[in-house]
């Protein structure tokens, strides 16, 4: 059975809830995309049951601490496995724009040289380009630059076992790159920054985000079946699902999710 497991569902400001990142497990094996931005990482992969050493690929979105510095906790706690003999195998982390340098910089800066040293031996950078076609794990993936101008971001395809289409845009609206990849999905997983009739208080469009509304939108005019919405304000946790799937279901008429950080959902 495939899961996708939320680890996290907040922007990068959010302090009551985790950064969004998730990790798609088959049964066996998972991969983890993002990793928010701190050890709280590691916390969140205990408390779904997700064992470090049952997760062998991962990607990065893109640079900012929200979804980055995550990384560098599970670089740690994976080449403590693997010290201790208790890590079978490669750690692969894929990521495009150069990314891959940045994360190597950081750890020899900031990890034990014993630790350090397990990057490029064990644990091993890989970039990726726009439209690349890689198998991960038990997993087709087709990366794409989103097309983002402020920073190198990519997102992907990747093809699911029952033979649906799982698509991931990064944390910005629906941009013309990412368009092509998101018609007609099964599942489509986008960020919704906050209401929109709230989005002159947080300001979503000055910060690359989108509102619900127009997340959801964009979804209907591409046909997608089941959208997930995240990296969320969180002034109001409690009520979130309910007021995000209210404005949403005005917009979106597939099955739309608004998971909590540590909710699975069955694809």
């Amino acid at each position: 059975m495939e899961r996708l497991m939320v680890l996290g569902t907040g922007n990068a400001s959010v302090t009551r809830c985790y950064n969004t990142c998730f990790a798609l497990h088959d049964g066996e094996h998972a991969i983890l995309v993002d990793a928010g931005g701190g050890n709280g990482i590691i916390h969140r992969l205990n408390q779904m049951g997700l064992d470090l050493a049952s997760i062998r690929h991962a990607f990065v979105s893109h640079q900012h601490t929200d979804h980055l510095l995550g990384m560098i906790w599970i670089i740690r706690q994976i080449a403590t496995l693997m010290l201790a003999d208790q890590y079978e195998g490669y750690f692969c982390i894929h990521a495009g724009g150069g990314l891959t340098q940045t994360i190597r910089t950081i750890s020899q800066l900031t990890l034990a040289p014993v630790m350090a040293d397990l990057v490029d031996r064990r644990i091993l950078l890989q970039e990726v380009e726009d439209g690349e076609k890689r198998r991960l794990g038990t997993y087709q993936f087709t990366f794409f630059d989103i097309g983002s101008s402020l920073t190198h971001q990519f997102g992907f395809t990747a093809r699911l076992h029952n033979g649906r289409s799982l698509v991931f845009l990064g944390d910005e609206p629906l941009l013309n790159a990412g368009r092509r990849h998101a018609k007609d999905c099964d599942w489509l997983l986008s960020e919704a920054y906050c209401l929109y009739a709230q989005r002159a208080i947080f300001k979503p469009h000055e910060k690359f985000h989108s509102t619900v509304r127009e997340a959801c939108e964009a979804a209907a005019e591409l046909n997608v079946c089941n959208l997930v919405l995240w990296h969320t304000e969180d002034t109001q946790l409690a009520d979130r699902k309910r007021l995000y799937t209210e404005e949403g279901r005005q917009f979106f008429h597939g099955n739309l999710f608004v998971p909590d950080d540590l909710e699975e959902i069955i694809l």
